[in-house]
């Protein structure tokens, strides 16, 4: 096995981790709140080490300084959003979500930036949207109303954050901001802004709560790095970096998902999976 194909499935391993560590945090009575704080401040402090963003790289970021405040709160909402999404929906949902959101992007490039559409982007967005309104898809009784609102409404949430955050990072780059440069100011304005959103709220903060957020870090770390790693050993197979990552996400995130956690899936919802796979197939070049 090849490098690159290596550093694809470390990404994917790593993507599905998060939300399992997300998940297990209920179990073990973790402050998810502290552990994202520390977890942005592991994030920042890798990104300074394995990264090394130059001088030069670190100055271009002030081209976009508006979009990196915009980034630094935005990463811990979407993070927050994640570990609800986790908790009320279930790994298969929200990492469903996560990956479909990568749509968003596309969608607002055609409607905000005057992006040309074509026939094929169009199907993929509409099944895209399909397999949300599927994936989401949730049968609750009529005395658990609010837990079947969570269901959906969290995962929607992922949808919109990590969409939204995309949509910001493409604009930095276009800005002319390095991408390492932009990444660790980034993390490090997140991690900022959580920890002064928890000074506000007075909480008490405990080593296992921080120490869980370090384990979380080195994650969510590995997942970007490895992601990265993965397009600089196949610079000539793009797509099979996108697609693997994508549909290994959502393929890995239901086995997990419905065999080690036990989370139902409808029919409804195994068919937006499916559909899922099939709209990410249809932006292949």
């Amino acid at each position: 096995m090849t490098p690159g194909l290596l550093y694809l499935l470390a990404s994917v391993g790593f993507s599905v981790s998060v939300a399992v560590l997300l998940k297990l945090a209920r179990r073990y009575g973790i402050d998810v709140r502290q552990a994202i704080a520390a977890n942005y401040a592991v994030t920042a402090a890798l990104s300074w080490l394995m990264l090394r963003p130059s001088a030069a790289q670190l100055e271009s970021a002030s081209q976009a300084w508006g979009l990196l405040l915009a980034l630094g709160v935005l990463l811990p909402c979407g993070f927050m959003a994640m570990a609800q999404s986790v908790r009320h929906a279930g790994i298969v949902r929200s990492d469903a979500a996560q990956r479909l959101s990568l749509f968003l992007p596309l969608l607002a490039a055609f409607l905000l930036f005057g992006e040309a559409i074509t026939l094929r982007k169009a199907g993929a967005i509409a099944l895209a949207f399909t397999a949300l309104f599927c994936v989401l898809r949730r049968r609750e009784p009529a005395d658990a109303q609010g837990a079947g609102e969570s269901a959906w409404l969290w995962p929607l949430g992922v949808w919109v954050a990590y969409g939204v955050v995309d949509i910001l990072f493409k604009q930095v780059a276009k800005a002319g901001a390095a991408f390492s440069g932009a990444l660790l100011i980034a993390f490090a304005l997140a991690g900022v802004f959580m920890a002064g959103y928890l000074l506000t709220r007075r909480i008490a903060w405990q080593p296992r709560h921080l120490l869980a957020g370090v384990v979380l870090g080195v994650a969510n770390f590995g997942n970007i790095v490895t992601y990265i790693r993965a397009h600089q050993a196949l610079p000539d197979n793009p797509a099979l970096v996108f697609s693997t990552m994508n549909m290994g996400v959502i393929a890995l995130g239901t086995m997990v998902g419905a065999l080690a956690f036990r989370e139902p899936l409808s029919h409804v919802n195994l068919l937006g999976l499916v559909l899922a796979v099939a709209a990410i197939l249809l932006m292949l070049p």
